[in-house]
C-alpha cells in the first residue's frame, strides 16, 4: 500500500470513528433522558414558536428587566370565583351542622329573659374525611311453617331466599372483592401493601387469600362479561391493538425471567360502544392477534409490529404518534435553539396534522374524510418530499436517520387513515388503555402464575371498559359481584347483556 493510500485509509477510519463517537454520545443522551428526563412528548413549542415550560427560566431570563412595583393587597380584596367551590363539591353528600347555644345558656345576660332563635348564618364549608371501617355481616335464614297443613298431617315449610355469595365457602363479600381489585388494578397497590392496610383495619387478610379471591371472582363473574364484550368487539370495523411485556412465574417449560405479553384490543373512537379487552399470552407471535381478531374485516390501528400483518382482511393504520416520538428522541441537546434542526422540522409536520385533527372531531365520517384530503394531504405530500430530500444527508444509524427511515418504510400504512373518516391518526387510544397496566406493573413487578395473569387481564378489561364508558370502576365491580351471582346466564346468555358497561341499568347505578 502506498503512502497516499495509507493516509486515505486512516482518514476514512478517523471519519468512521467520529461518526461512531457521535452516535454513542447521542445514545447516552437518549438513555439519560429516558431515565431522568420528562416522559412527556408534548412538542407544541416547536410548532407555535414558544419555549417549553421545562426550560422557560433559562431562555426567558433577562437581567435588564426591572422588578415590578409591589402593592399592598388587603385580605378583603382577595378575588373570589363564584360557583367554583360549589362545582367542586356538587357530587359529594352534604351534611348541615348547626352550631347553637346550649339550652342552659339561652337567656339574656341583661334581663334574664329566654332567648329566641331569629335565623341562621352560613359561615364556611369543610370537607371531612371518614376513614374506612370493617363490619361483619352474619347471614341467617328464617324458616316459615304452615300450622294448618301441619295439623292436617301435611307439613309445609318454606325458607326465605338468600343472596348468592360472590365466592362459595368464603368470607368475601361483593364490597371486599371489588375493593381489593380496585386497589390493585386502579390504584396500582400490590397485595402485600393491601395486606398491611387490612391489618390496620383489624383483619389479618393474607395476600394469598386476596389472590384467590381475584382469580375465583374473575373466572366466575368477570370472564363471562369479557367474553361477551369480545363478541361485540369482533362486530366492529375500526379497532386498536397494542401489547406490552409482563413477567409471569411458574409458566410450564419456561424460566421465570422469560417475557410474556399482555395484549389490549379496543374499539375505535367513533364506535358506538367503547370496549377494552386485555389478553394474556406467553409470547408476541402474530398468531395471537390473528386468533383473537379472527373474522374481523376493517381497519386496525397499531404500531409497526410486523405480527399484525398476519391479519388477512384488515387494513393497518399506523400511528403518527410513533413517527413524532422518533423525531422527539432525535432532538439534539448541545445547541441553544432546536427550532432550525431536522428533528424539529419533522415534529412540526406531525404537530400540524394533529392540530387539524382536533378541529375535525365533531364532523361526520364523510366530512372528516373530505377535510383530511383537503387540509392534510398537502402537508403529507410535503412531508414525504422533505424526507426524500434529506435521507441521503443523515447518518443511517443516528436517531434522525432512524426516524427518517422508519417513516419512509411505513409510508403506505401511515397514509391508510385517509381512506375512511372513522379511522384516526394515532393509536393513542390503545396506548392510553394499556398505560394503567404498565404503571401497575412497576409496583407488583410480576404475576404469580398464568392463572393470575389471565385473571388480571379479565379485571383490567372490565375496569378499563368501565372508565371508557364513564363509569366508576369500583361501583361497576361491586354491581357485578352483588347482582350477577344467582343469574342463570349459562342457560339464558341474553341476561348478560344487562351487565355490559353501557346498559341502561349499569349506567344509572355505577356513575
Amino acid at each position: 500500500m502506498s503512502t497516499a493510500e495509507h493516509i486515505a485509509a486512516l482518514q476514512n477510519r478517523i471519519s468512521e470513528l467520529e461518526q461512531e463517537n457521535k452516535r454513542l454520545h447521542e445514545t447516552v443522551h437518549f438513555l439519560t433522558r429516558k431515565l431522568f428526563g420528562r416522559s412527556t412528548e408534548k412538542t407544541s413549542a416547536l410548532s407555535m414558536g414558544q419555549v417549553s415550560l421545562f426550560d422557560e427560566a433559562e431562555t426567558q431570563a433577562n437581567p435588564k428587566v426591572p422588578e415590578p412595583e409591589l402593592k399592598e393587597v388587603k385580605a378583603y380584596q382577595r378575588r373570589k370565583f363564584a360557583g367554583q367551590r360549589a362545582e367542586l363539591l356538587k357530587d359529594i353528600p352534604h351534611d348541615k351542622r348547626l352550631c347553637t347555644l346550649d339550652e342552659r345558656d339561652r337567656f339574656c345576660e341583661a334581663c334574664s329573659t329566654n332567648l329566641v332563635s331569629i335565623g341562621e348564618e352560613f359561615i364556611r364549608t369543610e370537607v371531612e374525611y371518614i376513614p374506612a371501617k370493617l363490619r361483619v355481616i352474619d347471614y341467617y335464614r328464617e324458616t316459615f311453617e304452615c300450622r294448618t297443613c301441619r295439623k292436617n298431617g301435611e307439613p309445609y315449610i318454606e325458607k326465605s331466599p338468600m343472596p348468592y355469595p360472590v365466592i362459595q365457602h368464603s368470607m368475601a363479600s361483593p364490597s371486599t372483592v371489588a375493593w381489593v381489585m380496585h386497589q390493585k388494578f386502579v390504584n396500582a397497590l400490590p397485595l402485600y401493601r393491601q395486606e398491611n392496610e387490612w391489618k390496620q383495619l383489624g383483619l389479618n387478610l393474607s395476600r394469598a387469600t386476596m389472590a384467590n379471591w381475584i382469580i375465583a371472582a374473575s373466572r366466575d363473574w368477570l370472564m363471562p362479561i369479557v367474553n361477551l364484550m369480545h363478541k361485540k368487539l369482533l362486530e366492529e370495523r375500526y379497532l386498536h391493538a397494542d401489547e406490552t411485556t409482563v413477567q409471569v412465574l411458574h409458566e410450564k417449560g419456561r424460566s421465570n425471567t422469560t417475557d410474556s405479553y399482555m395484549w389490549v384490543y379496543s374499539t375505535g373512537q367513533y364506535c358506538k360502544h367503547p370496549i377494552r379487552i386485555f389478553e394474556y399470552q406467553p409470547g408476541r407471535s402474530g398468531s395471537y392477534p390473528q386468533e383473537f381478531l379472527k373474522g374481523v374485516k376493517g381497519f386496525l390501528h397499531s404500531d409497526a409490529y410486523s405480527g399484525y400483518k398476519k391479519l388477512p382482511e384488515i387494513t393497518r393504520c399506523l400511528c403518527w404518534s410513533h413517527v413524532r416520538r422518533n423525531f422527539v428522541d432525535a432532538l439534539p441537546k448541545d445547541i441553544n435553539s432546536r427550532d432550525g434542526t431536522l428533528p424539529s422540522q419533522g415534529i412540526r409536520f406531525c404537530n400540524k396534522l394533529f392540530e387539524i385533527e382536533k378541529t375535525l372531531e365533531n364532523l361526520t365520517s364523510a366530512e372528516r374524510r373530505q377535510e383530511r384530503l383537503k387540509q392534510e394531504k398537502p402537508i403529507l405530500d410535503a412531508f414525504w418530499s422533505w424526507l426524500n430530500s434529506i435521507k441521503n444527508h443523515v447518518l443511517p444509524k443516528s436517531k434522525i436517520g432512524k426516524a427518517v427511515t422508519y417513516a419512509l418504510n411505513q409510508k403506505e400504512e401511515l397514509m391508510s387513515y385517509l381512506a375512511d373518516g372513522n379511522c384516526v391518526i394515532s393509536n393513542n387510544l390503545a396506548e392510553n388503555s394499556i398505560r394503567p397496566f404498565t404503571i401497575g406493573r412497576k409496583n407488583w413487578l410480576f404475576s404469580g402464575s398464568p392463572r393470575g395473569a389471565a385473571a388480571s387481564a379479565a379485571v383490567y378489561s372490565v375496569i378499563e371498559s368501565a372508565k371508557a364508558n364513564d363509569l366508576n370502576p369500583y361501583k361497576y365491580l361491586y354491581y357485578i359481584f352483588s347482582e350477577l351471582p344467582g343469574v342463570q346466564f349459562e342457560r339464558e346468555p341474553e341476561f348478560l347483556e344487562e351487565y355490559l358497561p353501557w346498559s341502561l341499568e349499569v349506567q344509572a347505578t355505577c356513575k
